[in-house]
Parts: C-alpha cells; sequence; structure tokens
C-alpha cells in the first residue's frame, strides 16, 4: 500500500462503499477533478489494486438461508495432495471462501445453502467424499454481527 498516495486512498475507499457512482460523483468526494479522478482509477485498476467491481447479493433474498462455517483436518495423505483439494473446493459453488490455516485444521469454509437439509446434502455427497479427509467441524451461523468487503484503507 505504500504506492497510494491520499487521494488514491479515498478513492479506494468510494469504491468500497459503491462501486456504482461515476468519476465525476467520486472526483467531487475526494476532492478532485474527473481527469485526474479517472487516471487514478485506471492506475488502480491497471495494476491490480482493483481486481473487480461485483454486485453485494443479500443472500436471504436468492433463497440461501444456511451458512456454515466447515473446518476440515486432512489426513497424511491428504495434505501431500492439497492442491488436488483446492481444485475440488474451487468447484462447488456453495463453497465462497477457503483458507489454508495454520493449527489443529487445515481449512476453514464458508459454505451457504438453501437450508440446512441442502448443507447436509453438500456435506454428505460432496464435502466428506473429498480424498485425504479425515475430520470436518461444521458450525452453523445463527446470526450475522457484521459483514464487510470494506478493507479499511
Amino acid at each position: 500500500m505504500t504506492d497510494l498516495d491520499p487521494y488514491e486512498r479515498k478513492i479506494l475507499r468510494e469504491l468500497q462503499r459503491d462501486a456504482n457512482q461515476t468519476t465525476a460523483q467520486i472526483a467531487e468526494r475526494v476532492g478532485l477533478s474527473a481527469s485526474p479522478c479517472w487516471r487514478r482509477i485506471d492506475r488502480l485498476e491497471r495494476e491490480g489494486f482493483i481486481q473487480r467491481r461485483v454486485a453485494i447479493v443479500d443472500r436471504h433474498k436468492v433463497g440461501l438461508n444456511a451458512h456454515v462455517f466447515a473446518q476440515v483436518k486432512l489426513n497424511a495423505h491428504g495434505r501431500a495432495n492439497l492442491d488436488e483439494f483446492a481444485a475440488k473446493i474451487r468447484e462447488y459453488p456453495e463453497v465462497l471462501d477457503c483458507y489454508v490455516l495454520m493449527g489443529s485444521v487445515d481449512f476453514m469454509i464458508r459454505v451457504v445453502a438453501e437450508d440446512i437439509n441442502a448443507y447436509e446434502r453438500f456435506f454428505f455427497e460432496k464435502l466428506s467424499q473429498l480424498p485425504g479427509i479425515q475430520e470436518i467441524t461444521s458450525t452453523v451461523a445463527l446470526s450475522e454481527i457484521k459483514a464487510t468487503t470494506a478493507l479499511p484503507i
């Protein structure tokens, strides 16, 4: 982040807040005119500071009411084939995030499903069938206290 000037930091904050704003709106909010603001946004995109712009969809409104965190522990054979596990996890649209962890478990996976029955099907038909799985611990999220995609820039 050392490559960012104060205007670029403000631009990133604005885009995280609402990426649907026009360049003119962002420029006004950060204290620049439109052309230099556009050039900065263009640079931020070209250099990968801005990876993509997306719509954030309310999962409940599209019928994905179950939100589950699964901790996965692999056996020794599974750890030797981490790439195979990672490739399969990437194929599952139910998996929103997957992280490699240090500690007593190997992965933390965030999964959404229509309901607990749908998660159970995902668990038994897909997740638990992956090679090298030793143990899976699922924790159901009851409510959401804070969820953000905005980084503290």
